[in-house]
């Protein structure tokens, strides 16, 4: 029976993610092309801006709607920083080279340019080492 319990809390709080992360992405992604393509600014402070105001808007609604944590401000703001950041970094690094490698191959398709294909496959990656690092580094559930 509790074993049944956890599951159902699991796939709940899964597809909680879910409806934050498209809330988020959606968020984020039109503050990094408004930046980057209306604001002309640069690839990184339009990329870290973006995920910087997504940030925000995922720590309060992970906390309280997906994860529903009791974890402090204290205790849970520094770790969702560095998780942030960590992600951020890796990600957008990660995705600046896909880029390179993937533009190559796409080159038919005129309107993925190098800075489009980066901050696609870096929002992929940052999403998925987000996702893990809530999950079990900043909101970690313990058992009682």
């Amino acid at each position: 029976m509790r074993l049944e319990n956890y599951l159902k809390q699991m796939d709940n709080s899964f597809f909680r993610f879910l409806l934050v992360g498209i809330i988020n992405t959606v968020f984020g992604l039109s503050t990094i092309f408004f930046l980057m393509k209306v604001c002309h600014l640069s690839y990184w402070v339009s990329t870290f801006t973006g995920n910087a105001a997504g940030g925000v808007l995922s720590f309060l609604l992970n906390r309280s709607f997906t994860f529903e944590s009791q974890t402090s401000f204290k205790k849970g703001l520094p770790r969702f920083v560095i998780v942030v950041f960590s992600c951020y970094f890796v990600a957008f690094s990660g995705g600046e080279y896909a880029a390179i490698w993937l533009k190559k191959i796409l080159d038919l398709i005129p309107v993925l340019t190098h800075d489009i294909l980066a901050v696609l496959v870096g929002t992929l990656l940052y999403t998925l080492l987000n996702f893990l690092g809530q999950k079990y580094f900043v909101f970690k559930y313990h058992s009682s």
